[in-house]
């Protein structure tokens, strides 16, 4: 009898300890998977955007003859930014990508709203309907970026809180689960949302 409860102790205990490694490391991956997905959710509203700003741009152009240089740090932020989201779909969650595609956002954000200041002294550009329509879909897209960036930055936090924890901190080195980045903009001017009024 001793050596049943022996054979059974030898084989349980090892099963038991596969089983938990599998679901610690099964849980990791899941949340990993949670704030890739957040990210791309995040993706999809930046491509809405950076389609929206030629619109805008070509909008404005010929009412803001005098404001090129306006017109060119909008266009020249805007494809900085597409970059660094390229970058960044390459590498949700890694600090440096996160990190530029942040700096890179938050210059846009600052370009168009110089170019909203400005085109806001234009009465013409006040009742033109096709800016009103663009206004009403920037506005829009800065809502839903902002949503999917707070819902990338939850999981991304229940991911690295998750890896954190002990003993799931040991299997996250041992399986290579790195500590993923928040997407912030880093400047308090610069986290406002465009404010997208004529």
């Amino acid at each position: 009898m001793p050596q049943i409860a022996l054979i059974g102790i030898v084989v349980v205990v090892p099963l038991v300890a596969v089983l938990w490694a599998a679901g610690v490391y099964n849980s990791l991956v899941t949340l990993r998977n949670r704030y890739k997905n957040a990210f791309s959710q995040i993706d999809v509203q930046l491509k809405r955007r950076y389609d929206l700003i030629p619109n805008l741009v070509e909008s404005v152009r010929g009412v803001l003859k005098y404001e090129t240089e306006t017109l060119e740090a909008v266009i020249r932020a805007r494809g900085a930014a597409f970059a660094a989201n390229q970058n960044a779909v390459m590498n949700p969650g890694d600090r440096n990508a996160m990190n530029k595609l942040g700096a890179a956002e938050g210059a846009l954000g600052s370009a168009l709203g110089r170019l909203i200041a400005v085109a806001e002294s234009y009465p013409e550009l006040k009742g033109n309907q096709n800016m009103l329509a663009l206004q009403e879909e920037l506005s829009s897209t800065e809502n839903k970026i902002s949503f999917a960036r707070q819902n990338y930055n939850d999981s991304v936090t229940r991911y690295n809180t998750k890896r954190e924890h002990f003993p799931t901190v040991i299997f996250a080195a041992i399986f290579n689960f790195g500590e993923a980045a928040l997407f912030e903009i880093e400047n308090t001017l610069e986290r406002e949302a465009p404010k997208v009024q004529f």
